[in-house]
C-alpha cells in the first residue's frame, strides 16, 4: 500500500513535466551474488517496471555487475553513451567505485548512493541506506543480553565497505565492557561458501566458543553448515541479520541456534529509485540522507517480519 500511495503521489507531481525531454536514470547494482542481493535485484527491477509507467518522461537503464570492474564499466558506459541525468548506484565495493561515480557527479548528473557508501564523502546528492551503525549496535546489544556472563565469540565481516566498518564499530561499542571477547574476526564477504570456509578455520583454531556474530543471514547459513559438519555442540547460537525469510521462520519456530535477527531490508533500492525519480520530475526536496532503521527480531515478533512470497 505504501508503494501504491507513493506511486500516486509521484504521478501527480510528474504531470507538469510531461512535455519535457526524456531524462535517463541509470541504475547500477551488484548481481545476485547472495540472498540479500537477490532480493535487492528483484525490488530494483520491480521499481523500474512500475516507474516507467508512472513517468513517461523518464527512461531507466538497469545494469547488474558481478564484480567491481564490471560495475565501473557499466557506469562509464551509461555516462558516455546514454547521457544519464541521474545515477542510482549501490557500489559493489566502496573504493573502486568512488572515482567513476564522482565522474558522473562532475558531469552535472544527480547521484544517489545506496547502502554501501563511497570512499570519499560529499559526492552524492542523496544517500539511502539502512542504519548500519544501528545494525551493529542492535546486534551487539542482543549479544550482551544473550550472554549476560560474557563469553568467547567469533565474528564474520562482509565485503570491505564503509557500511561494514560502521556495523563492526557499532557492534564493538555495544559489547564493550560486557565480558564478551571477540577471539577472531574475518571477512566472509556476505557469501555462504566464503563464510563456511572462514568458520571452518575458526573452529579449528578455537576449541571452545559460546556464540557467533555472522552479521548477515547468508553468512549465518555458511556458519551453521560448518558447525554441523564439525559436530560442535559448544556454540549456543548464531546471530545473522537482514531478515531472510528462511532465518526469520527459524526464529519464529523457536530454533535455539537462530534465536534472533536484525532487519536490513533489500527493498531500500526501490526507495532510492523512487526518490530519485521524484527529484528529477518535481520540486520536492529529496537531497540528503534517508535512513531505514534496524529492528531486533525475536520469536515474539518474528511473524511481523516474515514474508513467505519474498525472493529473500
Amino acid at each position: 500500500m505504501k508503494h501504491l500511495a507513493l506511486a500516486t503521489l509521484m504521478a501527480a507531481t510528474a504531470l507538469p513535466a510531461l512535455a519535457q525531454d526524456t531524462k535517463v536514470i541509470g541504475v547500477s547494482i551488484p548481481a545476485a551474488t547472495h540472498g540479500w542481493a537477490g532480493g535487492m535485484n528483484f525490488h530494483a527491477q520491480e521499481a523500474v517496471d512500475r516507474l516507467e509507467e508512472v513517468y513517461p518522461e523518464l527512461d531507466f537503464v538497469l545494469a547488474t555487475a558481478s564484480d567491481p570492474s564490471k560495475q565501473v564499466n557499466d557506469i562509464e558506459d551509461m555516462l558516455a553513451t546514454r547521457n544519464i541525468s541521474a545515477l542510482v548506484v549501490l557500489p559493489f565495493e566502496s573504493e573502486p567505485l568512488t572515482s567513476p561515480v564522482k565522474a558522473v557527479a562532475d558531469s552535472g548528473a544527480w547521484v544517489t548512493v545506496v547502502d554501501r557508501g563511497l570512499a570519499q564523502e560529499g559526492i552524492e546528492d542523496l544517500y539511502v541506506a539502512g542504519d548500519n551503525p544501528g545494525f551493529g549496535r542492535v546486534s551487539g546489544e542482543y549479544m550482551v543480553s544473550a550472554l549476560p556472563e560474557g563469553g568467547k565469540i567469533v565474528a564474520l565481516r562482509g565485503i570491505p565497505t564503509t557500511i561494514d566498518n560502521e556495523r563492526v564499530e557499532g557492534f564493538q561499542a555495544a559489547i564493550e565492557g560486557s565480558g564478551i571477547e571477540i577471539l577472531d574476526m574475518e571477512h566472509g564477504n556476505w557469501n555462504r561458501d566464503d563464510s563456511f570456509t572462514v568458520m571452518q578455520d575458526f573452529l579449528s583454531k578455537h576449541p571452545e566458543l559460546d556464540a557467533v556474530w555472522a552479521s548477515d543471514d547468508d553468512m549465518a547459513i555458511g556458519v551453521l553448515a560448518a558447525i554441523e559438519a564439525a559436530g560442535r555442540d559448544d556454540i549456543q547460537f548464531v546471530l545473522g541479520g537482514a531478515g531472510m525469510k528462511e532465518m526469520i521462520k527459524r526464529t519464529a519456530d523457536g530454533d535455539t541456534m537462530i534465536p534472533a535477527n536484525v532487519t536490513y531490508p533489500p527493498s531500500m533500492i526501490a526507495t532510492a529509485i523512487e526518490m530519485t525519480a521524484v527529484g528529477l520530475t518535481s520540486t520536492a526536496p529529496v537531497a540528503g540522507t534517508f535512513t531505514i532503521g534496524s529492528v531486533l527480531v525475536t520469536q515474539d515478533n518474528a511473524m511481523e517480519f516474515y514474508y513467505p512470497d519474498s525472493p529473500f
